[in-house]
């Protein structure tokens, strides 16, 4: 899983099954509402993912037999296969969760990090957001730059579309900056304590998860 958006789907899937062991079926519901907005899933991307998870031994397979009232299995009815995740993806995961490096800024890596926060160490958090900022503040740069070279040639439905986009940029430009001036407030050490993927507490100036 080398590539961007393979990446994000490992992170993803493995944030959620942090939560929750899922059925296949569930666990597409839940990708779909947490990357469908950032265009970086489909379902075709979804089993492939999941066997080579499982040949790593990041997640495991049980078979979930329908039970009746009694706590009989059910006749007829088809056992689902539930994902669940091991120690190993739990290592894994948490290892994601450090990676503050440019997949974390890109329009595909940052919604997903972004979802799991809850489970990001502070400093992490800041330079993603940081490092987020950058990268649209980049952006700007070039549109804008773009924008003053070709504006005389641009008809106005194409400079009112190229103007739309610049303002959703600078949108989310002034939200970052509320983000990551929020976290400076709550600690400006920028490492409070926070948990793990694995449930660790990681206090300030420990370096690492709290024994």
């Amino acid at each position: 899983m080398t590539s961007n958006r393979s990446g994000v789907l490992e992170l993803a899937v493995l944030g959620l099954l942090h939560e929750t062991p899922m059925h296949g079926y569930e666990l597409r519901k839940r990708l779909n509402a947490l990357l469908g907005a950032f265009r970086a899933f489909s379902y075709g991307s979804l089993y492939p993912c999941l066997k080579q998870l499982l040949v790593l031994g990041l997640i495991a397979e049980e078979t979930d037999e329908p039970q009746d009232g009694s706590g009989r299995a059910r006749a007829g009815r088809r056992s689902k296969i539930v994902y669940r995740l091991t120690a190993d993806g739990k290592e894994r995961l948490q290892n994601l969760l450090t990676e503050a490096g440019p997949a974390a800024w890109e329009d595909d890596g940052f919604g997903v990090h972004f979802a799991f926060f809850g489970q990001t160490r502070a400093d992490i958090r800041l330079r993603i957001l940081e490092g987020r900022r950058t990268r649209l503040e980049e952006r700007l740069d070039g549109v804008r730059a773009a924008l003053a070279r070709t504006r005389e040639r641009l008809d106005s439905y194409t400079l009112e579309l190229h103007k739309h986009g610049l303002e959703s940029v600078e949108r989310e430009v002034r939200w970052l900056n509320e983000l990551i001036a929020s976290e400076r407030r709550s600690d400006p050490s920028g490492y409070p304590g926070s948990r793990h993927a694995d449930g660790t507490q990681h206090d300030a100036g420990s370096g690492g998860p709290g024994r």
